[in-house]
C-alpha cells in the first residue's frame, strides 16, 4: 500500500503578467493541487501548479495546518517549518510500469477537503508533448480517474512506489520488448554537459564522435521563467520581449494558428546567434504628441543593431515601425 502520508495537498495564490500593460499584473486568483514529498526535504508538484506564484501554501493528510511553501525551482517546493516533516517519510521512485501494470493515482481533486484514492492499469505509453515546457516527454495513459486538483500527485505501482514516468520526426526507435516509440525519447535521456557517442555517415565514410551537450536557444523562448514580462518605453511605443505566454497572451492558446506567419517562422526554426539576441515587437503606442501619426501601430517587429547612441537607436525603432519592416533586435534594451 502506498504511502499517502506524503501526499500534500497545495494552494497556490498565482499573479499572472499582463502582457498588454507589461507594467501591471492580472488580478489574483486562487487554484488547489498536489504534490508529494520526496527526499531532501523537498515537495515535488507541476510546474503549472506554482507558474507566477504570489503565495505557496501545503497542508498535510489530515491536518488543518497550512505551511507555507518557498519554490525552490520550476517544480521543486520547500518548507522551513521542521514540524511539517515530523512523521512522514519521503516517498521512493520506482520504475516505469509496462503496459496492463495495475496503478494508483492519490491526490486532492476538488470537490473535497480529503485524499482521493483511484485505481487502473497503463493503456498506453507514448511521446506528448508537454504544454508548459514546449517540449516532448514520455507520457502515460492510464484508465484511472483523474480529476481537476490532482495535477502534481503521484501515481503509484503495485508495491507502494513512485512511477517515475516524465523521464523524459516521427521516426521511432525499439523502447521495450515489442515497443517502438518516438526518436525524441532518447534526446529527453540526456543532459546538458553530458557526452553523446554519434556516428556520421559522410562521403560514404563512417565517422565516430563524442560530443558534448549543450542548450540551444531558441530565439523565441518557451517561458519567461516566472519573470514578468520585460518591456521598454520610449516616445509612447511600448517595446516588448517576445516569448510564448506572449503568443498565447496575445492570439491564444491556439497561437501556433493564429499568429502571424513570420513570427511563427521565427519561433519553430529561428535560433538565437548570440545570448543576448531578442526578438522584440511593439503592441501598443501609448498616445502623446509625440508619436502623433503612430498611433496605430500594432505588433510590428524590428531589425535594430545594438548601438551606443540612444537618439540613433530610437529613431531607428520609429522609422522602422513607420515602415514595417519585419527584423530582429540584438542586444539588451539599454544597449549599455
Amino acid at each position: 500500500m502506498p504511502s499517502m502520508e506524503a501526499v500534500v495537498k497545495v494552494f497556490c495564490v498565482h499573479t499572472e503578467p499582463n502582457f498588454w500593460l507589461p507594467w501591471q499584473r492580472k488580478r489574483q486568483y486562487s487554484t488547489s493541487s498536489s504534490g508529494f514529498i520526496i527526499g531532501g526535504r523537498r515537495v515535488l508538484t507541476n510546474a503549472h501548479s506554482v507558474e507566477h506564484y504570489t503565495q505557496v501554501k501545503l497542508k498535510k493528510r489530515g491536518s488543518d495546518t497550512k505551511y507555507i511553501a518557498t519554490v525552490l525551482a520550476i517544480a521543486m517546493l520547500t518548507v522551513e517549518d521542521d514540524e511539517f516533516w515530523k512523521g512522514v517519510s519521503p516517498l521512493e521512485f520506482g520504475s516505469l510500469p509496462a503496459l496492463q501494470d495495475a496503478v494508483t493515482v492519490v491526490g486532492y481533486p476538488i470537490g473535497g477537503d480529503t485524499i482521493s484514492v483511484t485505481s487502473g492499469v497503463v493503456s498506453r505509453i507514448e511521446i506528448l508533448s508537454y504544454v508548459h515546457g514546449s517540449t516532448e516527454l514520455l507520457g502515460l495513459q492510464i484508465d484511472a480517474a483523474i480529476n481537476s486538483g490532482n495535477s502534481g500527485g503521484p501515481a503509484f505501482n503495485d508495491k507502494g512506489k513512485f512511477v517515475d514516468y516524465e523521464k523524459s520526426g516521427e521516426y521511432t526507435v525499439p523502447f521495450r520488448h515489442g515497443e517502438c516509440i518516438g526518436f525524441s525519447y532518447l534526446v529527453s535521456q540526456k543532459y546538458t554537459g553530458e557526452k553523446a557517442h554519434v556516428k556520421i555517415l559522410r562521403n560514404s565514410e563512417v565517422h565516430e564522435l563524442n560530443i558534448k551537450l549543450a542548450i540551444h536557444k531558441r530565439l523565441i523562448p518557451a517561458h519567461i521563467k516566472g519573470r514578468p514580462p520585460s518591456y521598454y518605453i520610449v516616445a509612447g511605443f511600448v517595446f516588448m520581449v517576445v516569448s510564448v505566454p506572449y503568443h498565447r497572451s496575445e492570439y491564444g492558446k491556439d497561437y501556433e494558428y493564429d499568429a502571424p506567419v513570420k513570427l511563427l517562422d521565427k519561433h519553430l526554426h529561428v535560433m538565437a546567434q548570440s545570448p543576448d539576441e531578442q526578438l522584440v515587437v511593439v503592441p501598443q503606442v501609448l498616445v502623446a504628441d509625440i508619436n502623433i501619426g503612430y498611433e496605430e501601430i500594432v505588433n510590428i517587429q524590428y531589425q535594430l543593431i545594438c548601438c551606443n547612441d540612444p537618439l540613433t537607436l530610437i529613431q531607428r525603432q520609429i522609422y522602422s515601425a513607420k515602415a514595417s519592416i519585419c527584423t530582429k533586435f540584438s542586444g539588451p534594451f539599454n544597449c549599455s
